[in-house]
């Protein structure tokens, strides 16, 4: 089968296209691949930079969209069904891949297979951070960074869906328009956005900031939260992890809560059921609508992983690897 392989820890540029060994199903769900999302791990993976340091050579990729080739007898699923799933196994730069059957989800019949690729991190994700680490309720107020990227308008979205008045944080008006149209009530530029929050909650602050990006946004976003808010440090885009004198959480009564749902689910795997059937009531109220950015063939995928570098995506940046 075809795959896109990592061969060099140089960036997008060590990708390279080749035909590897279908892999073997075992207790998995065996997956016909559509489409596969890319996602900023992806990225960091290329040039060795995430947590997770896989020998090279290697096929990245943990999201995909696609068709049922085989599942095991006592899973929900079946041959021919249309189905996203997340692999920690990596391997979804391929025209196959395998994932664990409680990690393998019916597409909703209104989504393409570009839709449902970038579904199950971003918005199991944007769940678990928002209502499991960040106790959100109806009626407050969340700020989001980052919010036209594939993981920002995914928490937009899981937010309205809470009773929440969103604010998102984009760098320019393009992106800005992409927000709204997830759902944003607010969308604010990020060279004057701390302004913006005091003059949108009336000088309240917000009850809940995501911030995927870190850096001087983790240290900003601290100053902007209202009396018992929640930072939800969700990840380090900017590739600066910073810190913080705990003193002020003291002070102001606030909370710097981490999230990390992929690790969460090594110990509560049973979660990502009770996330998947909310969502599924959300996408059913039509609240939950994923956006799609650009769409790349499975061959390009180094450019699409320079999109994600260069801070241009909007939306969910996805690689189409066959005709479905």
């Amino acid at each position: 089968m075809r795959a896109l392989q990592l061969q060099k820890l140089t960036g997008p540029e060590g990708l390279v296209l080749v035909d590897v060994p279908e892999p073997e199903a075992g207790d998995g769900v065996l997956i016909d691949v559509v489409a596969a999302g890319v996602s900023f791990p992806d990225l960091l993976l290329t040039h060795g930079q995430y947590q997770m340091k896989p020998e090279v050579p290697f096929v990245p990729g943990v999201e995909v969209a696609g068709v049922v080739r085989s599942a095991p007898a006592a899973s929900r699923l079946k041959a021919g069904d249309r189905v996203m799933g997340f692999s920690f196994t990596l391997g979804g730069f391929a025209e196959a891949c395998v994932v664990a059957p409680e990690l393998a989800f019916p597409i909703p019949a209104a989504w393409s297979f570009e839709q449902a690729a970038g579904v199950v991190m971003n918005y199991h994700t944007a769940h678990f951070a928002l209502h499991r680490r960040g106790r959100l309720q109806a009626g407050e107020t969340v700020v989001v960074h980052g919010a036209a990227g594939g993981v920002g308008t995914a928490a937009v979205q899981v937010a309205k869906g809470a009773g929440a008045r969103v604010v998102a944080v984009v760098s320019d008006e393009r992106k800005a328009e992409v927000a709204k149209r997830a759902g944003a009530d607010v969308a604010l530029l990020s060279k004057d956005w701390q302004a913006g929050v005091r003059e949108a909650t009336d000088g309240r602050g917000a009850d809940v900031v995501l911030d995927p990006v870190g850096g001087d946004v983790f240290d900003k976003s601290l100053k902007v939260l209202a009396p018992e808010g929640r930072l939800l440090v969700v990840g380090f885009a900017s590739g600066q992890i910073p810190s913080v004198a705990v003193n002020r959480l003291l002070l102001r009564n606030v909370s710097v809560v981490g999230v990390a749902w992929g690790a969460f689910l090594m110990q509560a795997p049973e979660l990502t059921a009770t996330i998947a059937k909310d969502l599924d009531a959300l996408a059913a109220r039509g609240i939950v609508h994923p956006v799609v950015g650009s769409v790349f063939p499975l061959e390009e995928g180094a450019k699409a992983l320079r999109e994600l570098e260069s801070r241009t995506a909007v939306g969910k940046v996805v690689l189409r690897v066959k005709a479905g």
